[in-house]
């Protein structure tokens, strides 16, 4: 191969490098607009799954009527989630 091939060869490369680059590169808000997205479905998320989970777990409580102590203090803490 000639040099003065290879040298085109080479532009060329690097041509087509910096249009993939600047094809790739995100721009700014992108940059800032997924994560912030992200991060508030992972908090709602968070809220939702907990709160369906203790809500389970205090409704169980509250039907275990036959184990004294448990039956008493899940009546409690549902009586107290009724008046407020």
């Amino acid at each position: 191969m000639d040099d003065t091939d290879l040298t085109a060869e080479i532009a060329a490369l690097r041509a087509e490098v910096q249009a993939v680059n600047a094809r790739l590169s995100p721009s700014t808000a992108r940059l800032i607009g997924i994560p912030f997205v992200r991060g508030i479905a992972f908090g709602l998320g968070s809220f939702l799954g907990a709160t369906l989970v203790v809500s389970f777990v205090i409704y169980s409580l509250a039907s275990i009527d036959f184990i004294p102590i448990i039956g008493e203090w899940a009546a409690q803490i549902a009586e107290r989630i009724k008046q407020e």
